[in-house]
């Protein structure tokens, strides 16, 4: 499996995404904003310059967008610097964030016309068969089995698999120091747990809804070590430094894309144009919520 190569051992490439043909397209109008905005709260209404006379034929789901006047976004909530719902201030921010708002942008609609939906791992293909939410951006790793039920624009993001110790902790520096000894938490249908499991089968293994309950059961001695995207990790190991730390390399690599309805081609195409064409809308995303943390980055290309 290939790795990425990135400071301090963190390996994280992300993609380039893309510029919409439609005319005024989301592009950043500035990009140092606050992001919030609506019923979210927040500085600023939207980040983006939102299109007009958007017209995506072929796309049921864009079809029930117009109709509904609003855009369902599933997104995670407890990861800082990805995806990160502030309870005090209500605001949310992190990459995925701002590349959902994009999106939305891209497709005509303003930041008030956002309703965004926090969806658990284990339940995300359910959500996008059922119709619960319109496209899903968090930390959304494409792979086979997932490409059963649903469809993937991108990847705009490529990350892999890491390990988040105590910052004590000088028995796990990597994964080949896992053993029978050591408990490793992840989020219920992450991939991260499936590859402990079938690589690892002799590590014990805890699972949470959430990553952030992994954290606190790190914290507490539950267990002696979170496994997801170090992409994730490095955000919890920044809140918190004097508890928490990042080891290792990354062992897996994986590749985040947009969940989407398996039927709709039209809207995985319009997206994966965006994802083509917008590298400095991207890029712009990227140096806001993840560019001070020193990470190198390189384009995937589209799939």
């Amino acid at each position: 499996m290939r790795r990425t190569r990135t400071l301090a051992g963190i390996g994280i490439a992300a993609v380039a995404l893309l510029a919409l043909t439609a005319c005024n397209s989301g592009s950043p109008s500035d990009p140092g904003a606050g992001t919030g905005g609506g019923d979210e709260g927040g500085e600023e209404s939207t980040w983006f310059e939102v299109a007009t006379d958007v017209d995506l034929e072929g796309s049921p789901t864009f079809d029930k967008m117009k109709e509904d006047d609003k855009v369902v976004i599933g997104v995670k909530e407890d990861q800082p610097g990805l995806g990160y719902l502030d309870v005090t201030t209500n605001e949310r921010t992190g990459f995925d964030i701002d590349i959902a708002r994009w999106i939305a942008a891209s497709l005509g609609f303003d930041e008030d016309k956002i309703e965004f939906k926090p969806i658990a791992s284990a339940n995300r293909e359910q959500a996008i068969v059922n119709g619960d939410v319109d496209y899903y951006v968090g930390t959304y790793s494409i792979n086979d089995k997932r490409k059963e039920q649903i469809a993937f624009a991108g990847p705009y993001f490529i990350t892999g698999q890491g390990l988040l110790v105590a910052a004590d902790n000088e028995d796990i520096k990597s994964e080949a120091d896992l053993s029978a000894d050591t408990t490793v938490c992840s989020a219920t249908g992450s991939t991260p747990i499936q590859n402990i499991r079938t690589n690892f089968p002799e590590v014990p293994t805890k699972e949470f809804d959430l990553y952030s309950a992994c954290v606190e059961a790190l914290l507490s001695g539950e267990v002696q070590a979170v496994t997801t995207d170090q992409a994730i990790l490095i955000g919890y190991a920044a809140q918190d430094p004097d508890n928490l730390k990042v080891v290792g390399e990354p062992f897996t690599e994986e590749r985040y894309g947009v969940g989407l309805a398996k039927d709709d081609a039209a809207l995985q195409e319009f997206i994966n144009k965006m994802f083509t064409d917008g590298g400095d809308i991207w890029q712009a995303i990227f140096d806001k919520n993840l560019g001070s943390s020193g990470i190198e980055v390189s384009q995937p290309t589209v799939d």
